[in-house]
């Protein structure tokens, strides 16, 4: 019998305490082995070559090149699923953060911080589960072409009841691994004034919820907070689905719950989709983007069924396509379009439907 190949970690930390604590979480995983371990961003880029390390680790605060400027570089000369492994979620740091996700990095993780932290089991267990899963992605200096393909329709709209307005009310984005930058080219191709309220569920640590919303609302023209139990949803404002807990919409309200999780997740993409398929059927506007795993696609589905619009993202965009490949495989995708499609359509949505609200 094979033994499985351990996959090869590069540690890029400048702290020789945190050094020691992150060799030392690595090291514990059986599928895990510190490739090496680099202070600098400079030392990192050297040693590539040498040590063929399969996903790095990399803080953000370095001295010398930051960890964007790392990603920047890594991305271009030796392309590697990227693990931002950050102490700080707010502020500067947290904005390094996000834009190195920009960038091409993978995931974004909290730092373990000590081993006498009371969590420190369950977020050396989700750094580890991060390292192993990011590893798996193939990663390329360009994932997509400058003309992707032309949009595939996947099938016809559902036929609607001859007096059904086909006016719709809300538009949701469900999103996880490489969603921060899927989600700036959606919603930065939207216009200030979008006639819709935009619901977003995207999986990332429940630390880092607040700091990503802040920075999305840097970035993209709508005004991005942080959903709330009870608040209204106004058009042309994104909301985002709080950590570690489902976002749902209800006809007026936004609702937010602590059931089980679904597929694994908490925020879920299923929940919320199905909320629109049960409140708003064929006045909802469905999309889901990058992701590993299956959360989101069954949801699109029943959005689907009720006669909503849905959009899956195309493989050829989508930084790891289990979530839309998986919604394409059960018919829930109306269309599968190349990420820089998809603000296009929706514009073209509103504008051939009756706009919104």
């Amino acid at each position: 019998m094979s033994v499985q190949r351990k996959v090869r970690v590069l540690v890029v930390e400048d702290s020789p305490v945190v050094q020691e604590l992150l060799v030392h979480t690595i090291s514990q995983d059986p599928r895990l082995e510190v490739a090496a371990v680099a202070p600098t961003a400079e030392a990192a880029l050297r040693l590539m070559a040498k040590v063929k390390p399969d996903v790095v680790s990399l803080d953000i605060r370095l001295p010398g090149m930051n960890g964007l400027e790392a990603t920047k570089r890594i991305m271009r000369e030796h392309p590697l699923p990227i693990v931002v492994v950050a102490a700080d979620v707010h502020g500067g740091d947290m904005n390094i953060s996000m834009n190195a996700l920009r960038a091409g990095a993978l995931s974004v993780v909290e730092k373990p911080g000590s081993l006498s932290r009371a969590d420190y089991a369950a977020v050396a267990r989700h750094l580890c589960s991060q390292l192993f899963a990011m590893s798996q992605v193939k990663v390329i200096r360009q994932r997509f072409a400058a003309d992707p393909p032309a949009p595939k329709r996947m099938a016809a709209p559902l036929p609607l009841a001859a007096d059904a307005p086909r006016r719709f009310e809300v538009l949701a984005l469900v999103a996880s691994t490489g969603g921060p930058n899927a989600l700036v080219k959606v919603l930065a191709g939207l216009s200030a004034g979008f006639p819709l309220p935009v619901l977003v569920v995207q999986h990332i640590g429940a630390a880092f919820v607040e700091g990503f919303a802040s920075w999305l609302g840097t970035v993209c023209p709508m005004p991005v907070e942080v959903a709330e139990h009870g608040a209204q949803p106004r058009p042309g404002r994104v909301y985002v689905a709080p950590g570690d807990t489902h976002l749902e919409a209800g006809r007026a309200v936004l609702r937010l719950t602590k059931e089980s999780p679904v597929c694994g997740q908490r925020p879920s993409g299923d929940v919320l989709f199905r909320s629109l398929a049960n409140t708003f059927g064929p006045a909802a506007i469905g999309v889901l983007l990058t992701g590993m795993g299956e959360d989101g696609a069954r949801g699109l589905l029943a959005m689907r069924e009720a006669g909503a619009y849905t959009i899956a993202e195309h493989a050829s965009t989508a930084v790891i396509h289990g979530m839309p490949g998986e919604a394409v495989k059960l018919g829930a995708a109306t269309e599968e379009l190349p990420l820089p499609r998809v603000a296009p359509r929706l514009l073209d949505l509103l504008a051939s439907k009756g706009g919104g609200r």
